[in-house]
């Protein structure tokens, strides 16, 4: 009777929690990914605006889907440079410990570990990564994780920590996304 009392009310709230995604849209940096909306009546950027933003990414994707962390990411460059800040005048690393760590495998990463289907993560990496996003994998889940350096995505960078990576983005002016 709680089990059939707990998923009703989940059927309930699950319309209810929905959001309408049909205002957003990809592009201008990244057409496959990053979907961002128009906001109305927002005072437009300053020529000069620059960014410099970083993102801290610990969950794990679901399986087979793009890492919603790295995304948020890729929404951030996109909405900003589809609102007039310049994409050479934002600079984006995200941190990624804990079980996200293994979103970053290459194919051969993937394959050692004997994981069915692709990386689902990996072609949206590959684009940030040509874009100029970085992305820093702390050294501390990697050995956790049993994920050395050379299974990682090609231009994916270790650092002693994520705590260490956060610290020298801060010292380089970056803030940390909140949320």
């Amino acid at each position: 009777m709680r089990k059939t009392t707990f998923l009703a009310l989940a059927l309930l709230a699950s319309p209810a929690m929905a959001q309408d995604m049909s205002a957003f849209a990809t592009g201008p940096v990244f057409e496959e990914f990053g979907p961002h909306a128009v906001v109305d009546g927002l005072e437009p950027f300053a020529a000069d605006t620059e960014f410099a933003h970083s993102f801290d990414v610990a969950k794990a994707a679901e399986d087979g889907a793009r890492n919603r962390g790295f995304e948020s990411a890729a929404r951030f460059i996109n909405m900003h440079v589809a609102n007039g800040v310049a994409e050479e005048n934002i600079r984006v690393a995200v941190v990624v410990h804990g079980p996200a760590v293994l979103d970053l495998l290459s194919a051969s990463g993937w394959a050692a570990r004997d994981k069915e289907g692709e990386n689902g993560s990996a072609a949206m990496v590959r684009a940030m990564l040509d874009h100029g996003v970085r992305f820093i994998v702390c050294g501390q889940s990697a050995t956790a994780q049993d994920v050395g350096a050379d299974q990682l995505i090609e231009g994916v960078e270790m650092d002693l920590s994520a705590m260490t990576a956060h610290a020298k983005l801060q010292q380089r002016s970056y803030t940390v996304n909140p949320f």
